[in-house]
């Protein structure tokens, strides 16, 4: 059984078929795949073998991305109309960042954002579209989607049915001691309200240290959060029958290997740990 997805386009098919990105076939035969490679002999391009539910699924993620990609460029183009800005130019700008824009990065599943920027930005993108009567259904969208995501994590770590929880990570994401909008903090306020045992570890978080914005930021939002910081991740092992992952840290993934394996470890960012499996009850938050 071999699943081998096509992915070529109308008017451009046989330069596709001798051109693809890639050449991918789903199957668990090694014979299959040796003659798969025999009939792509010739096609200079990467041969992926995978699961084949993966290479099922492909071709759908592709082209409902590529829908997404357009919708996305009409709504900002339908904006700059407004405003007289040359929308071709604006977006031949936006792609030639390949480090963020058009690039693998932000690609991953996972958790949901946070941060001061992007909030503030999108925010900003959809009041100039209202300014101008401009209708962006997808712009409108992307806020909501967030804090579904927000409720999909919420529901995943009820479902565990415990009390003792603990988190890794406390700002929007690693290396940085900013907790404007951070996700978990909406998490961990509705589960203090539910009477949950919450312990918190972050190494760049100290309250005492909080400047500007940020302190007054979670001054306001959870004034007592101090009393659930601990200083030391080994606190939060000896407490919790639940680690949460909340951001990439590379203090982590060390940290994991001395997790029993009666601990029940749920990752919202796929960290880089090897023999998963073995790190007690390894669970993320799409995988």
């Amino acid at each position: 059984m071999v699943s081998n997805p096509e992915f070529l386009r109308e008017g451009t098919a046989v330069d596709d078929y001798y051109n693809p990105p890639y050449t991918l076939i789903g199957t668990a035969s090694q014979r299959a795949t040796d003659i798969l490679k025999q009939m792509y002999l010739g096609i200079e391009a990467p041969f992926i073998v995978t699961d084949i539910k993966i290479a099922e699924m492909i071709k759908y993620v592709n082209n409902a991305f590529h829908a997404h990609k357009i919708i996305f460029a009409n709504e900002i183009g339908n904006i700059c109309k407004k405003m007289g800005i040359d929308s071709h130019k604006l977006m031949d700008i936006f792609c030639m960042d390949t480090k963020l824009n058009i690039s693998p990065f932000y690609l991953k599943p996972g958790f949901a954002y946070g941060g001061s920027c992007l909030p503030k930005d999108l925010k900003a993108l959809k009041t100039i579209a209202h300014d101008h009567y401009v209708e962006c259904p997808v712009l409108e969208s992307i806020q909501r989607s967030n804090e579904f995501q927000k409720k999909v994590v919420l529901e995943q770590i009820l479902a565990f049915e415990i009390d003792k929880i603990g988190f890794l990570g406390l700002s929007f994401k690693g290396g940085t001691d900013d907790l404007r909008n951070s996700p978990i903090l909406d998490i961990i306020e509705i589960l203090l309200g539910k009477g949950l045992d919450i312990r918190i570890y972050d190494q760049n978080v100290r309250l005492s240290e909080l400047m500007g914005a940020n302190r007054e930021y979670v001054l306001k939002k959870i004034p007592y959060v101090s009393k659930f910081i601990v200083e030391t991740s080994a606190e939060i092992i000896a407490h919790a029958d639940l680690i949460v992952i909340v951001n990439k840290e590379k203090e982590f993934e060390a940290i994991l290997t001395d997790v029993p394996e009666n601990k029940i470890i749920y990752d919202l960012v796929n960290l880089d740990v090897p023999h998963k499996q073995l790190q007690g009850s390894y669970t993320g938050i799409a995988w």
